[in-house]
């Protein structure tokens, strides 16, 4: 399923019983909320208590993996103009907004946690960026190949950041919400089988950055079956054997 509203209305309308979705995304899509709360377990805490009372969904097992949103850069473009924060990036934008060209994924550009909000927390005025709206897919080649444009968003676990040696930006004011990775249920469905929650707990608890990043490499750059690489790391960890 493409896209987090997507994921959602399918598990609140019963067609999908079983997903992994964001902390960072349900606090701030799902449930409205403008201001991120900074430490991970607070957020989780207080997304599972205010999903559950609004709208029956229950959030378990949350991983360690952070793939919050982020800027990249190549280094090339990050030597020549001395970028390291957003702070940096918003004070290009207003010396020279072309030497900022930014790419931005479909979402990343509408979403409150996306572009908009990054522009408020940051004082960017929005009319001034060089900004592209291509596939997510597209982005890290792009900004790569720093031509059609120097800065690019993407998700910070993906294998292709350090394969093409782009370098995150550092988020100096805190803007994006911590989006781990966590087990979602419809609490009806979670109450009639309480070992879901037991059996994906140990798993949940190995999903670190790198370990996902190596992961996303593996299917991203190597060309390899999301399937294979998954049920391979489910093998190597000891949760089933190979059949």
């Amino acid at each position: 399923i493409q896209g987090s509203n997507s994921l959602r209305d399918a598990q609140l309308h019963g067609q999908i019983d079983i997903a992994y979705d964001y902390t960072g995304t349900g606090w701030i899509n799902y449930l409205g909320n403008e201001t991120p709360i900074p430490d991970e377990r607070a957020q989780f805490d207080q997304l599972r208590a205010a999903d559950l009372a609004e709208h029956g969904m229950l959030w378990t097992a949350m991983a360690p993996m952070n793939n919050t949103y982020a800027l990249v850069t190549s280094r090339p473009t990050q030597q020549e103009t001395g970028v390291v924060t957003l702070s940096d990036y918003a004070r290009l934008i207003e010396r020279d907004p072309a030497a900022a060209a930014t790419c931005v994924g479909t979402e990343f550009n509408v979403r409150q946690d996306g572009f908009p909000g990054l522009a408020r927390k940051y004082g960017i005025d929005a009319g001034r960026v060089r900004k592209q709206i291509v596939q997510d897919a597209l982005v890290y080649q792009a900004t790569a190949d720093a031509t059609r444009c120097r800065f690019g968003s993407v998700a910070a676990t993906d294998g292709r950041i350090p394969a093409l040696d782009l370098v995150l930006l550092h988020d100096d004011l805190g803007f994006f919400p911590k989006y781990n990775a966590a087990l979602v249920m419809r609490a009806d469905f979670a109450e009639a089988h309480p070992q879901i929650a037991t059996l994906m707990a140990p798993i949940s608890a190995r999903l670190t950055n790198e370990a996902v990043t190596e992961l996303n490499r593996q299917v991203d750059v190597e060309g390899r079956e999301p399937a294979e690489v998954a049920r391979d790391w489910m093998i190597a960890q000891g949760f089933v054997t190979a059949g």
